[in-house]
């Protein structure tokens, strides 16, 4: 019989959440998605060392040599989320996303402007537009962002979805894809409710999906719908035949070495009942975002948390473009970072404080003791273990 992966990706397309290049080699899925904690988790791998330094080399002689580090770390996001993506498309057949800076998840013009200058870094290597999806957090501004640019001919990936209401929004705006999460939501009832765990049919991520993607098919919106951030395989199992899903390498793993039949629960011409179509202006997304706390409270904590991902991962650039040219790594670099992420100030950070991946936490913390002290995020950021503060 054939393993549970194999089954799954004949009724569901199957992109890898990760940006480790050798786990897409690996599993050869379709499409797969990155965001800056997966690249920062990724550039933890020495084999990736040389594709960092290349962007930031690139992107020194781009801005010219009087321009201050600040100013090529900015430049060098951009070229090192691109060239990830660039690396990744020479290897799956389909599309990859790339994450416009969270930090802009509130500004739709900036959205704009960054999504139309990663697409032009894509076009300039010769890569057409078809191939990317321009990943932007679904809040009101993020979909107007969307918005304008599918008119423009430039996909896009609402990412950060955990309500009906934005899921609803992004398809009446036209948007190419959603990527609602499930494990994410599934984490915010079990601490609300100081439950355990919840069998498949019962994880409240896979309730919503389930009502997003059956509310899509019956009213012949085109937006398709991604599930991710998915904490165990049985959450997966329930959503086969989602129009995507988006899977990280170890339960792509567990998938794999899982045999038994798999059955199609979701099913795009005959979806199951829904409720009467709704539309969703301004007032009203904001209206039903208030009503509902776990979606709200998870669209903040996911852009803070991405954002402390791209303000570390700037830090580790700034850091290893003085070590590029030339000069004394800043000692106060790692402190700085730690603050960041430290959330109470007591002098570690647990894995429920990481409001970054999952990746990139068990990258830093290579004791693997559940915490990350300073020493830890030294040793991550290949700074020497004798830095002081």
């Amino acid at each position: 019989m054939a393993n549970l992966l194999d089954q799954l990706a004949t009724m569901t397309v199957v992109v890898a959440d990760t940006g480790d290049l050798e786990a897409i080699r690996q599993f050869t899925p379709r499409d797969a998605t990155t965001n800056p904690s997966l690249i920062l988790a990724a550039a933890q791998i020495p084999a990736y060392q040389d594709l960092i330094d290349r962007s930031l080399r690139e992107s020194r002689a781009a801005i010219g040599s009087e321009a201050g580090a600040d100013a090529v770390v900015s430049e060098a996001l951009d070229e090192i989320s691109v060239t990830f993506g660039k690396e990744i498309l020479k290897i799956v057949p389909g599309r990859v996303s790339t994450e416009v800076d969270a930090r802009l998840s509130y500004d739709t013009e900036a959205t704009v402007a960054k999504a139309h200058k990663l697409i032009g870094l894509y076009e300039q290597a010769g890569i057409g537009r078809e191939r990317v999806l321009i990943k932007i957090a679904s809040t009101w501004e993020g979909i107007r962002a969307a918005e304008r640019l599918e008119k423009d001919g430039i996909h896009c990936n609402l990412t950060l979805l955990f309500g009906f209401a934005q899921a609803v929004a992004c398809a009446e705006a036209g948007v190419t894809l959603i990527s609602p999460f499930v494990g994410r939501i599934l984490d915010w009832y079990k601490r609300s409710t100081g439950r355990e765990s919840y069998p498949g049919p019962e994880d409240p991520g896979v309730i919503s999906v389930t009502q997003i993607f059956n509310y899509f098919k019956t009213y012949g919106y085109r937006t398709e719908v991604m599930g991710a951030s998915f904490r165990n395989i049985d959450e997966i199992i329930e959503l086969a035949g989602c129009d995507l899903l988006t899977i990280a390498p170890a339960l792509m793993d567990q998938l794999r070495s899982t045999e038994g039949e798999l059955t199609r629960k979701l099913v795009a011409t005959a979806p199951g009942g829904t409720e009467a179509r709704i539309s969703i202006d301004q007032a009203s997304f904001f209206d039903r975002m208030a009503a509902d706390p776990m979606a709200t409270d998870k669209l903040d904590e996911g852009i803070r948390g991405f954002s402390k991902a791209i303000e570390t991962l700037e830090a580790q650039l700034a850091h290893r473009l003085v070590e590029l040219e030339g000069g004394e790594a800043f000692t106060h670099a790692v402190h700085e970072i730690f603050l960041l992420n430290d959330l109470d100030g007591d002098g570690c950070i647990t894995r429920e404080e990481w409001l970054g991946s999952d990746a990139v936490f068990d990258a830093l913390d290579t004791d693997n003791d559940g915490r990350l002290v300073p020493a830890d995020v030294r040793g991550g950021l290949g700074a020497p273990l004798a830095l002081t503060h």
